[in-house]
């Protein structure tokens, strides 16, 4: 029996897709699965995504919605996977990746996504997708990671860090960043991570994981191969708070968060 809205064209390509396992899909995928021109498979498209079979994601990438009696529809696939064909190239980052590595327990309710271009933010199905726009220069640093049979990128470990100190505000603040550093401490290379933030040139993002490492008395070494690199300019500790505090000399820092606020989340 042909579902309402459907048709049996569009079955024979929901069908088709989700056969193979294409729960995401393009138009030229969808051309092949029916044998037609990519011309007639837009306006199928286009008539499946009104009748909230399809939605589109992108230009020319679509998502297939189940539907189950008496609900609304539901996605098959995991946010990360979505967020991958939002836009190319890109990877996952910031919070969300903090939270994916267990390095945080907060878990965001906006998905980050780094990308080489703008892209407003949207909402899908109530998960929002933020994407932060990187110069080639800071572009850099992920790595595939599975998720189910799918392959998606996401910043590794160190620059997720390094990522997270250089815009404190995709990750909820810079506490978050700490922990981070905190809980990665056993997992992650430190000398990549003073490449990465060498690598990435902005000099606050030195001067923040220098201060933070020597906070948490972590490779002393490395701390003052950071320290020699500081110039003479000065940057807040955490660029989301008021600009009033302490200067440190040492760190080219104002202070504007106290060591208590940065490590509360060990009383716990």
């Amino acid at each position: 029996m042909t579902k309402k809205g459907i048709g049996k064209v569009g079955t024979e390509l929901l069908t088709g897709l989700s056969e193979g396992n294409r729960s995401i899909f393009t138009v030229e995928d969808a051309a092949r699965v029916l044998g037609r021109d990519k011309s007639d498979v837009r306006k199928l498209l286009h008539d499946l995504a009104k009748n909230e079979w399809v939605m589109r994601l992108s230009r020319n990438r679509y998502l297939i919605l189940p539907l189950e009696a008496g609900t609304a529809p539901k996605f098959t696939e995991h946010e990360f996977i979505i967020a991958s064909h939002l836009v190319q190239p890109c990877y996952v980052g910031y919070w969300s990746a903090l939270n994916y590595y267990g390095l945080t327990e907060q878990a965001p309710k906006t998905v980050f996504v780094a990308a080489p271009k703008r892209k407003r933010e949207v909402s899908i199905m109530g998960v929002d997708y933020k994407f932060i726009a990187l110069s080639k220069k800071k572009f850099f640093g992920w790595e595939n990671v599975w998720i189910g049979p799918n392959s998606v990128p996401l910043s590794s470990k160190e620059k997720t860090i390094i990522d997270c100190l250089d815009h404190p505000e995709y990750c909820g603040e810079l506490a978050e960043a700490a922990k981070g550093l905190w809980n990665a401490r056993e997992e992650i290379s430190f000398k990549l991570l003073f490449d990465c933030a060498k690598r990435l040139g902005n000099g606050a993002v030195l001067r923040r994981l220098g201060y933070l490492m020597e906070l948490f008395e972590l490779e002393p070494k490395i701390v003052e191969k950071m320290n020699r690199r500081l110039s003479k300019s000065y940057s807040p500790l955490d660029p989301t708070k008021p600009k009033k505090g302490r200067y440190s000399s040492r760190w080219k820092l104002l202070l504007n968060v106290s060591e208590r606020d940065l490590t509360q989340w060990r009383e716990h």
